[in-house]
């Protein structure tokens, strides 16, 4: 194959071609390739040779758009965090924006700039406003219009989980970010969980020896919530409608990317993923909606529980789940296996050779003296009270303090991409009978080089 006609098949041919298992199985024999794992980046040329990080900054001025339930808490946190200003806020409810101002008022900064002009005000307020971060916690797909309009007016872009919903978009955030040299992060906030921290902490200390296996999920009963017409409830369930996949992969899948040195030393490889039929939601209907509702017209598509594999470029194997359609207790699962012992969670417990008794668990509370990560040692006690047991302060707590002191960010726009791109690819793969699905390389090789996340403290 001529260079010329491997260049033609750049990421958007793959796109527009990816809809068929046959058309991904074209494209890996025309590039010569024998397995999953081509490297794909289209014509926006190299990865930057050293992970992004921003000149310090003595403080951190922000935009907010999306302040509901997770958009408020995260501005709780932001307004207990040394260096922060909140000098805008945007939502399409002007209750909740006045309810924000007072806030800031009360914490003693002056009172932030109200957007309230319909969805796109987010673009006003990027435009007008001198800020250095735009965070955002709308609905997913107002996730990548708002990052994209922060960059491209100079500012650095935070968002919930997921980041992106497409491939596309994965990559129009890598491009916007590595064009307009800013900072565009997914604020994954179990990767502060305590749990999470100590075993990585375990990972560094070569506790658990290689590791080569890891489970997670997202296993959440969430038919309660994608019924309730507040909040989340006002879209989250449209999405059940059309889509079947992993929907939700970041909360598990963070924090044994880390362990695993994802984009770091390794990457995700390919994927393949399979769910389960649909029943959870129909059945919930007919027990909580009388006959004639409109609840009761509704299609869902999406599988009760989607099971997928994921294989490193090292060789390394990752067991996925997403369950939020079914009466179960609460689990990300957090398994984490290596030569020499492994964590599992739910409940947090491990298993050390060497050290735990025989064939036998020791409880999380018999590592933490020995094994407690820093940062919760240094800052556990400021996030008592926060949401989620603590791990949003944490979170961002250590945005800000990487911002202020020009550090590169714990998740860059890379790892954004490469946990995000899960979900189109267990679509693709449950659609194509559970084909093999090829991760795009968002970092074109540069994985191999950069340098692996250090243990910090506070």
């Amino acid at each position: 194959m001529s260079k010329k006609k491997k260049s033609e098949l750049n990421r958007r041919d793959f796109i527009k071609m990816g809809a068929t298992a046959g058309a991904a199985a074209f494209l890996l024999s025309e590039m010569g390739c024998h397995t999953p794992g081509y490297e794909l980046g289209g014509n926006i040329g190299p990865a930057p040779d050293n992970i992004f990080k921003a000149p310090p900054m003595e403080r951190v001025r922000i935009g907010f758009v999306g302040v509901g339930g997770m958009g408020s808490a995260h501005v709780r946190n932001l307004l207990r965090i040394e260096g922060v200003e909140i000098r805008a806020v945007c939502d399409i409810v002007a209750e909740k924006v006045a309810r924000i101002q007072s806030w800031v008022v009360e914490a003693g900064q002056p009172e932030p700039v109200g957007y309230t002009r319909g969805e796109l005000d987010f673009i006003r307020m990027c435009e007008e406003q001198e800020l250095d971060l735009v965070y955002n916690a709308t609905p997913w797909r107002w996730h990548v219009p708002i990052c994209v309009a922060a960059m491209k007016n100079g500012k650095h872009a935070a968002t919930e989980v997921p980041a992106a919903l497409t491939i596309e978009e994965c990559w129009e955030l890598v491009e916007t970010a590595e064009k307009y040299q800013k900072h565009c992060v997914m604020m994954e906030n179990c990767n502060y969980g305590r749990a999470e921290m100590m075993v990585f902490n375990m990972v560094r200390q070569g506790v658990l020896g290689e590791i080569l296996h890891a489970e997670c999920g997202y296993l959440h009963d969430l038919r309660a919530v994608k019924f309730d017409y507040n909040g989340e409830g006002l879209w989250r369930r449209e999405h059940s409608k059309t889509r079947n996949g992993n929907l939700y992969p970041t909360h598990g899948l963070g924090p044994v990317a880390q362990c695993m040195d994802i984009n770091r030393g390794d990457r995700f490889d390919y994927l393949v993923s399979m769910s389960s039929p649909s029943r959870g939601l129909q059945e919930y209907v007919r027990d909580h909606f009388p006959p004639g509702s409109k609840e009761r017209q509704e299609k869902y598509v999406l599988g009760d529980v989607n099971t997928s594999l994921i294989k490193t470029a090292n060789g390394r194997t990752i067991f996925l789940s997403h369950d939020t359609n079914l009466p179960r207790p609460y689990s990300r699962i957090n398994m984490v296996q290596g030569t020499k012992g492994l964590f599992q969670g739910y409940p947090h417990r491990a298993h050390i050779e060497g050290k735990s008794p025989a064939h036998q668990w020791q409880p999380m509370e018999d590592l933490l003296d020995e094994f407690d990560h820093p940062l919760w040692r240094t800052i556990g006690e400021k996030a008592r009270g926060a949401g989620h047991g603590g791990m949003d302060y944490l979170e961002d707590y250590r945005l800000i303090q990487c911002l202020r002191n020009g550090q590169p960010l714990d998740m860059n726009v890379y790892d954004a991409a490469a946990l995000s791109a899960v979900s189109e690819l267990t679509e693709r793969s449950v659609a194509n009978g559970s084909q093999p699905m090829p991760f795009p390389d968002f970092t074109r090789g540069k994985w191999r080089q950069y340098p692996k996340l250090e243990i910090v403290s506070g």
